[in-house]
């Protein structure tokens, strides 16, 4: 794990935008991901998951589960609604201050991110003011990508409005919540007072937000709907910055787990100027995609902003009684927070691979992998018949396929398939584009010698005779 700051370096715009366009395509050609209301042109900003993204998009769940959940003694688990009091957002602030930088085109009226046009000029925006980015758009003579001159620059709320009820007032409005954070918030009291838990403590949740975002780019990366994982950990405030240390590596270890290659990731700590207003402290965990090095994760130490504003808001106390000190107080809180989405893009750009190997007539040929950790491959295991047409090789596949999906089932190893689609080469070529980490054929020799069966690595393309017996344990390593 890399821990820089200051410049960010970029990747090469053609070599980026190609690999994005070749990923794009084969999530489509493969099931992963979709453009979102396809059919009718799509809309912007929104995406669908395959049957095999889904698989993806659960793995990688699990896993942030497991170690920030169920592995732990200390986390209370909340699913809060979409909609929200509207109450809550202008205690939280979003309502007055939710906002992103928007320029428009003066002749064609598109709108566009003031900062993404500066930034694309080779600009540092970090800590410009509105009238920063308007001095520097006017001195640096910046024109919309069509070539026009821009509007000044001004802010932009992104929250999703939208109306409940049979009426459309003012006292109908509502908002699709921007972030899963204040569900959370307004939910401590709850927590306190049916478990009555001990600090430090944490509530965590994984559910979607929305943004409406003016510009929405880069695939999965910046989306008008996502999905988070996200805790809110309180913690008595002589204590946090031991806490803030504690997740910070917990969130290097799930970088891990979910198989990011390590000197891909960064750590940059924000300077004051450029935290948001309710943190005292905050690190972005950064990863180098393939359009340049960017925001993946968060870390942010809060205070007691949230509470205190919700408590002032909403008139109920949302202190907590420590009753072996004998004092009462707000507790601060600190913020780990994960794009769910933005993990499956980044796991996806990272396993990404071309490379050439030899075909069943001995000729090089290009192949396209994904290089996934068996913990997040939407399949582990593919089981296939040598040839389909061969009743004797697909009832002897199909009875290995399901000793292996069985055990795997059980102990939660992952999924398995069984492929008898084409040929063996098309279906080794599928396989690796899937990601699935072992390919397993039956062949006459495993029906007439009994000498077990190929297992292929989907890495070096080597296959290994393993005996039926031993191929569970083979399978699991």
């Amino acid at each position: 794990m890399n821990t820089k700051e200051g410049k960010k370096p970029g990747t090469a715009a053609g070599k980026g935008n190609d690999t994005m366009e070749s990923l794009i395509s084969l999530c489509k050609r493969r099931g992963f991901i979709f453009q979102g209301s396809e059919i009718y042109g799509g809309l912007a900003g929104t995406w669908d998951y395959g049957p095999l993204g889904v698989a993806l998009k659960n793995n990688i769940k699990k896993i942030w589960w497991k170690r920030f959940v169920d592995d732990r003694d200390d986390m209370y688990a909340v699913d809060a609604a979409l909609l929200m009091n509207p109450r809550t957002w202008e205690a939280s602030g979003h309502v007055a201050g939710f906002a992103d930088p928007l320029v428009e085109d003066i002749k064609t009226k598109k709108r566009y991110r003031a900062d993404h046009l500066l930034e694309s000029a080779g600009i540092d925006v970090k800590g410009m003011s509105l009238s920063d980015m308007n001095a520097k758009i006017k001195e640096k003579g910046i024109k919309s990508p069509d070539g026009n001159a821009i509007g000044d620059v001004r802010q932009f709320n992104m929250m999703f409005k939208t109306n409940i009820g049979a009426t459309e007032d003012a006292t109908s409005i509502s908002y699709l919540r921007p972030e899963t954070a204040q569900g959370m918030f307004v939910n401590f009291k709850n927590i306190l007072d049916t478990f009555h838990p001990k600090l430090p403590f944490g509530m965590a949740q994984i559910g979607k937000a929305f943004r409406n975002e003016i510009a929405p780019r880069d695939f999965l990366f910046r989306a008008r709907e996502f999905e988070q994982m996200e805790i809110e950990y309180f913690v008595n405030p002589k204590d946090w910055e031991k806490t803030f240390d504690h997740f910070r590596d917990e969130m290097k270890a799930f970088t891990r787990d979910v198989g990011l290659t390590q000197n891909k990731v960064y750590e940059l700590e924000i300077a004051e100027a450029d935290r948001a207003f309710y943190s005292k402290r905050t690190i972005d965990f950064e990863f180098e995609w393939p359009f340049g090095r960017k925001e993946l994760y968060g870390l942010a130490y809060r205070t007691d902003y949230d509470l205190k504003q919700h408590s002032e808001f909403s008139k109920v106390d949302l202190s907590y009684f420590d009753e072996e000190k004998k004092e009462r107080f707000i507790p601060h809180c600190i913020e780990p927070s994960f794009g769910l989405d933005r993990t499956v893009l980044a796991v996806l750009t990272d396993a990404y691979q071309e490379d050439t190997m030899k075909d069943e007539d001995g000729k090089e040929e290009k192949r396209v992998f994904l290089k996934l950790a068996p913990s997040v491959a939407p399949y582990r295991v593919a089981v296939f018949p040598l040839l389909k047409n061969k009743p004797v090789l697909v009832e002897k596949a199909k009875e290995i396929y399901d000793m292996i999906k069985k055990d795997f089932n059980s102990r939660n190893l992952g999924a398995v398939t069984f492929d008898d689609n084409g040929n063996i080469g098309k279906r080794y070529r599928r396989q690796d584009e899937i990601g699935t980490p072992y390919c397993v054929t039956v062949d006459f020799d495993t029906i007439e010698k009994g000498t077990g069966v190929t297992v292929r690595d989907r890495d070096s393309g080597k296959q290994e005779r393993i005996k039926i017996e031993e191929l569970i344990a083979y399978l699991s390593k």
